[in-house]
């Protein structure tokens, strides 16, 4: 496909998006099957114009005047990939599947348009009704958090210590120039692509062979921050596909008892593979009956670890606001209703957390998000209802405690301050009850 062709087809997909109010993934894949001429090349890179025209959209639309696809996509050749209206206007000729030639309004708008007067959430291209939230949790920082969040995530690997070292894959993957991330010991960041795409990692031996997982710095910093060591029970409760589970196994050096389960049964499916590949030894613990998300009537796989666990990971259900990075869809399509689903669901989840906790043990809170609603007030509400939980400041190394922001009860990573995803983590360890 020519590179005009590419840009037409992007404006069909997000088209699609817009009317129907869909998951950007399910948008590219029904676009790839109608059109299979297509190669591989020409679906990932009008993947990367979709995902940065969803990831500028309010800012994109602001700078052209109106909100149509078109325009949506036009603009974000400006602001996200900084190409001038000329080299944009070669690109739409209306020749061979191109977009039709710029409009003389777009063509000033594109040379013109400016952010200056913009609204804070058109700028930060985010939703208006949850600029009060991310102001709470970001501050004086919230536009240019707001504009890292709009950025194209890093590709961040964690070396499974189980099986290689740092510097032995990173020696192995040298073809790829990975660096160490600069705050996870464990990880190292690849280089993407000049289209914004990173190398097909799943298909290198070490993969294969155990030796990484792909994940993000914050996400390996949210699981070593848990404390988890050699010989504890640890039960890993949202354990999902399980890369908090493999973090974990690593840092406890497959000594002691790690458990894993999820309310939804259909997110674990992944996890049993990728424990046999990374040599990682965890109990999956499956929830039989009903389908989907999580079941108030499923019965409970855990009961008989009430009152025992050493450490309790709770990786919540959330908006996933702090993954909008990689998620820019998700962003548009989050309602107020959603927000209050999330916080009903983490309410249940702690509250089950905290029954499996032992005396002297630790829970640890952990959201991919940056609304307070989902970090400091779920571990508020928690301590407020059992007595014998209290929050704790965390253990951090000093370079870490460098960079996190710390909240009333935990720290929030972010893409500017960290460089990482939107995570926030917070310790609360069981006591005595008061009488």
């Amino acid at each position: 496909m020519t590179p005009g062709a590419r840009l037409s087809a992007a404006i069909e997909v997000l088209a699609d998006i817009a009317e129907r109010r869909r998951p950007v993934a399910d948008a590219l894949k029904d676009w790839g099957l109608a059109h299979r001429f297509a190669g591989s090349g020409d679906r990932a890179t009008i993947a990367t114009l979709v995902y940065d025209g969803l990831r500028r959209r309010a800012s994109a639309a602001w700078i052209m005047g109106e909100e149509t696809p078109r325009a949506v996509l036009l603009g974000s050749l400006r602001l996200q990939r900084g190409l001038a209206a000329r080299t944009i206007a070669e690109l739409c000729t209306g020749e061979r599947f191109a977009p039709a030639p710029l409009t003389e309004a777009e063509r000033t708008r594109l040379e013109t348009g400016t952010l200056a007067d913009a609204p804070l959430h058109v700028a930060g291209d985010v939703p208006e009704w949850v600029v009060p939230s991310l102001a709470t949790a970001l501050g004086d920082d919230l536009l240019s958090e707001l504009r890292a969040l709009a950025r194209r995530a890093p590709l961040d690997i964690r070396v499974n210590t189980l099986k290689a070292t740092r510097e032995g894959t990173r020696e192995a993957l040298a073809h790829l120039s990975p660096e160490p991330t600069p705050l996870a010991p464990d990880g190292l960041r690849v280089p993407l692509g000049e289209d914004g795409r990173g190398p097909a990692l799943h298909v290198e031996p070490e993969f294969l062979e155990g030796w990484f997982e792909i994940q993000d710095e914050g996400s390996q910093l949210a699981a070593r921050l848990a404390g988890a060591r050699p010989g504890m029970t640890v039960i890993d409760l949202c354990a999902g596909g399980g890369g908090k589970t493999l973090a974990l196994a690593a840092l406890m050096k497959n000594e002691g008892r790690l458990v894993a389960t999820d309310g939804d049964p259909r997110r674990l499916a992944p996890i049993h593979e990728r424990l046999r590949r990374a040599g990682a030894a965890a109990e999956v613990r499956t929830p039989r009956g009903g389908k989907g998300r999580p079941d108030p009537n499923r019965a409970d796989v855990l009961t008989d670890l009430d009152g025992t666990a050493d450490l309790v990971l709770v990786d919540a259900p959330c908006t996933g606001s702090g993954t909008w990075r990689r998620n820019p869809d998700a962003k548009w399509r989050l309602r107020p209703g959603s927000l209050a689903t999330r916080v009903a669901e983490q309410e249940a989840v702690l509250d089950r957390a905290a029954r499996l906790v032992r005396p002297g043990g630790r829970l640890v809170y952990v959201t991919c998000s940056l609304l307070p609603e989902e970090n400091d007030a779920a571990v508020s509400g928690l301590a407020g209802r059992r007595d014998d939980l209290r929050p704790r400041p965390l253990d951090l190394p000093e370079e870490v405690a460098a960079r996190v922001r710390r909240t009333a009860h935990g720290i929030q990573m972010s893409p500017e301050r960290t460089g990482t995803d939107g995570f926030y983590v917070a310790l609360l360890e069981r006591g005595p009850a008061h009488p």
